[in-house]
């Protein structure tokens, strides 16, 4: 079930969903997530929203990247994905887009359960 999440501090709803899911997903606030993930920019020398960044970053925070499976590459959603995982925390990519799931549920400032995730970061115990 999707529930309404923003942790950004002036409510803003911005191009933000990168920190929105990491933040859901490891219970940092947005401005420690927004700056640990420059910071780490700056040293890796590479940008922020590129797909080269985030993953070293969540690496470090203990997550591992599993594929989707393809066999209904169009038709398997967050809010499948949601319901097939229960338990734990994910935080799955799709095209354009983050978000975390979190226990059977996908927290987002707006409802992105119909989105076609491609691969997902879980959290390791």
């Amino acid at each position: 079930m999707w529930k309404y999440y923003n942790p950004n501090p002036f409510g803003l709803h911005t191009d933000d969903c990168l920190v929105r899911a990491i933040c859901k997903a490891t219970g940092k606030s947005w401005d420690r997530v927004y700056t640990e993930l420059y910071l780490t920019g700056f040293t890796l020398k590479k940008m922020v929203v590129t797909n080269q960044l985030w993953p070293e970053y969540l690496r470090g925070a203990g997550f591992e990247r599993e594929i989707i499976p393809n066999t209904c590459p169009d038709c398997y959603t967050v809010a499948d994905f949601a319901r097939d995982h229960p338990q734990g925390t994910y935080i799955l990519a799709t095209g354009s887009h983050v978000v975390t799931v979190e226990d059977g549920d996908w927290f987002d400032t707006w409802d992105s359960g119909g989105e076609t995730p491609i691969y997902y970061w879980r959290r390791m115990t």
